[in-house]
């Protein structure tokens, strides 16, 4: 019988699935995981999917040891299945969500003009795109950076509970709109 740490630590959450003596291939494991969440972040499109595996995976051997997969996975779907964006820069975040929500066939309803683009609040905009997103039942997730950023993705409603999952999972510390 094992018996478990007197620490709970979050950030590892499979840590105590395995026994020591468990031969793991940890690099396997992320790999599957990268897997399902970019199939996540990219509903129906899963040679986007592939070709955003196929950077990452590339990405994290270049990398090695050191490897960051939050940040390998976010310059992999960058404008192509995500965004980051600047804190003080609205014009980039429209055009980035118009893009990606262009992919489902949805066009982002912003109710504002270019001059108010240029004063709105970057969190009020995401939370605009948010609700016009669930109109779709689609949803608009974003992460903690840990910068004056703003980064997320965009997935099906239904997948809500997974992406929850598969993120965590990731280090992926999500929430939905700008939360």
């Amino acid at each position: 019988m094992t018996t478990l740490p007197d620490e709970f630590d979050p950030d590892d959450n499979f840590g105590h699935a395995f026994g020591d003596e468990a031969d793991i291939d940890e690099e396997a494991a992320l790999e599957a995981v990268a897997w399902q969440w970019l199939l996540l972040v990219n509903p129906g499109d899963e040679d986007a999917a592939l070709q955003q595996f196929a950077s990452f995976r590339e990405a994290l051997a270049e990398a090695g040891e050191d490897a960051e997969p939050t940040a390998l996975l976010r310059d992999a779907i960058d404008w192509k299945a995500g965004f980051f964006v600047a804190e003080d820069d609205p014009h980039a975040l429209v055009d980035a969500l118009d893009e990606l929500a262009a992919r489902f066939g949805l066009r982002i309803d912003w109710d504002l003009d270019d001059d108010a683009v240029d004063d709105a609040d970057v969190g009020t905009l995401i939370n605009i795109a948010f609700d016009r997103l669930r109109e779709h039942h689609y949803t608009l997730w974003t992460w903690e950076t840990g910068s004056d950023h703003h980064a997320g993705w965009i997935t099906r409603q239904r997948d809500d509970e997974a992406l929850r999952l598969v993120a965590g999972a990731l280090g992926f510390h999500v929430r939905t709109g700008a939360g």
